[in-house]
């Protein structure tokens, strides 16, 4: 915290948090008195109405976020949006972001980037929107929840190059952060299985097509194969014989050819 920050939001009339039982805690630290309601996904629109009346009035009001910065995955576009369609002054106080911050200390390019943020938590859906990013020529940046993140990795595993580099960020600025530069493959068969808890979201940084490729000789040939295969064969058919021929898994090389002819006919 900020000693900006602290001083708003000890003048501001009113804060507006995701979760003020989350959010009291904070407040009481640091020994600030305003006013706490709840603003979230569900109340957004009718909180938005209530603000904006608020500050036609000439009060000052405030939004935070349980973590991180309002807006990025989080609740506050529709509040922003109606205040700036009204001609109403919004500031931004600078804070954590924990894509911004996980990316700086990534050791991957990070001189474009995109920030994909929460994948869908159905892994049919997962996969289709990870299908759609694979190609991507510049570094993705995505937020997971703890129960997800061995799924998910599983997911891009099936779907990426498995020596893709990635880089996997938890508990950023508590006790026990963790920062691992790796591969797709190697985060994934890390996390998987692991009992071991932790709270908060995690951060997963991938590097983009060609941008950080720490490519196996095996995947490469997979590529080759699979490519010869798919002049004659339909997909399903490709990849089981190349699994046949590579000695690869047969999902990972079937996501792969997927992948593959997508890229051809587009």
């Amino acid at each position: 915290m900020g000693e900006r920050a602290i001083r708003v939001l000890k003048e501001v009339d009113c804060v507006f948090a995701e979760d003020t039982r989350h959010s009291r805690k904070l407040l009481d630290h640091f020994a600030i008195g305003s006013k706490l309601r709840s603003l979230h996904s569900h109340n957004e629109r009718e909180r938005a109405s209530e603000m904006l009346s608020r500050l036609e009035a000439g009060q000052n009001l405030a939004l935070i976020s349980d973590a991180g910065t309002p807006l990025i995955s989080d609740p506050g576009f529709v509040l922003v949006r109606s205040a700036r369609r009204a001609g109403l002054r919004v500031i931004p106080i600078p804070g954590p972001n924990a894509a911004i911050a996980a990316l700086s200390v990534s050791g991957i390019p990070a001189d474009r980037f995109l920030f994909v943020g929460f994948l869908p938590a159905k892994s049919q859906a997962r996969r289709q929107k990870l299908r759609e990013y694979v190609e991507y020529p510049f570094c993705l940046i995505f937020y997971e929840s703890p129960h997800r993140l061995a799924a998910m990795l599983q997911d891009m595993a099936d779907i990426f190059p498995l020596h893709r580099e990635a880089f996997l960020a938890r508990e950023m600025t508590k006790h026990y952060e963790e920062y691992r530069l790796s591969t797709v493959g190697e985060l994934a068969g890390s996390v998987a299985g692991t009992a071991r808890a932790c709270r908060g979201e995690c951060v997963v940084i991938v590097a983009g097509q060609g941008q950080g490729e720490r490519e196996a000789g095996h995947d490469v040939e997979q590529d080759r194969v699979l490519k010869l295969l798919l002049a004659r064969l339909p997909v399903k058919e490709a990849a089981a014989l190349a699994a046949v021929i590579t000695g690869g898994r047969r999902n990972r090389l079937y996501e792969r050819a997927l992948s593959l002819k997508k890229s051809e006919e587009g």
